[in-house]
């Protein structure tokens, strides 16, 4: 079981930047793949970015490749996600999710994923 707490979200111009934080609880949590996804007013949840559990491999969707960087520091039990240009439809509750195969990053479906945090609000302001 791992339990999940998302943070650093807020309002930010356009342009701008934000990094969030994804804070992972249990014993076994620094095995497991990592992943940020997003949900905008309206629409479903989509993917943004995963890392496998040592950290190696990064995945990102087009749309964010380049502005957002995904990063994890095994010490601290936790993920990051630097987003950079920051445009308004950036803005989505944004949230952090975990599987214990720690290799498989390349699930951008939410079943894919076992575990997920409550979410962190990020809206960007044109």
């Amino acid at each position: 079981q791992v339990q999940l707490v998302e943070s650093g979200g807020g309002l930010v111009q356009a342009g701008g930047s934000l990094r969030l934080s994804c804070a992972a609880s249990g014993r076994t949590s620094n095995e497991y793949a990592m992943s940020w996804f997003r949900q905008a007013p309206g629409k479903v949840r989509e993917f943004v970015a995963s890392i496998s559990y040592n950290g190696f491999n990064t995945h990102y969707t087009d749309s964010v490749r380049g502005r957002f960087t995904i990063s994890r520091d095994n010490a601290k039990n936790t993920v990051y996600l630097e987003m950079i240009s920051l445009k308004s439809e950036d803005t989505a509750v944004y949230y952090c999710a975990a599987r214990p195969h720690g290799v498989g990053i390349y699930y951008i479906a939410e079943t894919g994923w076992n575990y997920w945090g409550q979410g962190t609000q990020v809206t960007v302001s044109s």
